[in-house]
């Protein structure tokens, strides 16, 4: 596949067409490679690319606003994820693609262009807890766990944050008792995605013997697990996010990640979901604008497409210019990563200002399509309250912030003066 295959052609802007089309009937035309960027990736990672698109266009798109409305998720889909080939990333073997973390960013870039819950979705399955037996797990955990779940025989849970512990995620509340055989947890553990279905959860605990925060895998249906849906959200509605308790829930020593004996072990994991995170909001900004451009083609106002108004026009390219450096520096961040030279203040670099970034492209993009920019029908209204949760998760743009002034500083201000 040649890079032009890639490259959308150029909008037509027609004022006899006033009837505007829903993005559940036919997903817009992808348009935001202005820059022709596709030239910097291989064929192999075009080729993915347009797998993963046509998939989300085709199966997702025009079901998902329901799903959106609803909160619950599309579970008869989960066998055909599997069968895309893209579980697992950039593991290599246990059944894992060993994608380039490049190639697993244009995945990403596609899901979360046509929904940002179903990219979360893959986020906990491949980067987050995936990645954690991987990198942390032993061998004998990755031939039994990552191979079922890279065919998505099993989906799993990532289980850090707590009622009172999100930024200060080293502050775990929940304990890890050591007992013969194995380990007791107790705790509670809050937002765990795909909590309400899943068959594997990735625990972190704090190990009462040393203080020190340690990772489990615990299965589905074990006695003492209790999972309960959070309700009432405003955005990701899609993803299942779950309260967990934990009541002397026991853990075989099997079942203890080795390389998880701090949190810095963790931390280190969670780098390159930080990236992932970063193009998950360049896929949102990106669909947005697609949407945008069609809708302001179709949209007519004192007897002109809503396009041909300057204000309109400057806000487009404004949005573009977003998605253009946003790419960039997404991109950038894939070769130091898989050239083994991205640093944690990188990763967190990267995944504040480009979420900040992507907030402000569909802030735009909900005010050009005025009030049809609260409705689910044209895509933007979901993709603007699903942005506020992508801005926030994987640490807040505050604390990544904060991570890379401490790498370039050299001092550590995360932490106040302790008061009274």
């Amino acid at each position: 596949m040649g890079s032009s295959e890639l490259r959308s052609p150029a909008l037509k802007l027609s004022i006899d067409c006033p009837k505007l089309t829903p993005a559940a009937s036919t997903f817009p035309v992808a348009a935001s490679n202005y820059y022709q960027l596709d030239e910097l990736l291989t064929e192999e990672e075009k080729d993915l690319q347009m797998n993963v698109r046509q998939f989300m266009e085709k199966e997702v798109a025009p079901i998902i606003p329901k799903f959106w409305e609803k909160a619950e998720f599309p579970l008869h889909l989960i066998p055909k994820m599997g069968s895309l080939g893209i579980i697992g990333g950039i593991i290599k073997g246990y059944g894992c693609p060993g994608l380039s973390g490049t190639a697993h960013a244009m995945c990403f870039l596609e899901i979360a262009r046509v929904d940002a819950s179903i990219a979360s979705f893959f986020l906990v399955q491949s980067c987050l807890a995936m990645l954690s037996i991987a990198q942390l797990g032993s061998e004998a955990q990755k031939e039994k766990y990552l191979r079922s779940l890279s065919k998505m025989h099993k989906v799993c849970v990532y289980a850090l944050t707590e009622p009172n512990h999100g930024s200060d995620a080293s502050s775990l509340s929940s304990t890890a008792r050591k007992v013969p055989g194995g380990w007791i947890l107790n705790g509670q553990k809050r937002w765990s995605a795909n909590g309400s279905f899943a068959d594997v959860f990735v625990v972190l605990a704090c190990n009462t013997s040393n203080n020190q925060i340690n990772g489990f895998i615990v299965n589905g249906g074990s006695p003492g697990l209790k999972i309960s849906k959070i309700e009432n959200k405003t955005s990701l509605r899609v993803v299942q996010n779950c309260d967990i308790l934990l009541e002397d829930v026991f853990v075989p020593d099997d079942d203890r990640l080795p390389g998880a004996n701090s949190f810095q072990d963790l931390v280190k994991a969670l780098s390159f979901s930080r990236v992932i995170v970063a193009w998950i909001s360049i896929g949102i900004a990106a669909g947005v604008y697609d949407a945008c451009l069609r809708y302001l083609g179709e949209r007519k106002q004192f007897g002109a497409p809503l396009a041909a108004f300057q204000l309109n026009q400057e806000k487009l390219v404004r949005m573009l210019g977003n998605i253009q450096a946003m790419w960039l520096l997404g991109w950038r961040l894939c070769k130091l990563h898989d050239s083994g030279r991205m640093t944690t203040g990188q990763a967190s670099l990267g995944k504040a200002w480009i979420t900040k970034q992507a907030r402000e492209t569909v802030a735009l993009g909900r005010e050009l399509l005025g009030g049809n920019g609260i409705v689910t029908d044209f895509h933007v209204g979901k993709a603007f309250c699903d942005m506020e949760s992508i801005y926030t998760y994987e640490g807040s743009y505050e604390v990544n912030v904060l991570v890379a002034a401490r790498e370039i500083t050299g001092i550590a201000s995360i932490r106040p003066t302790s008061r009274l």
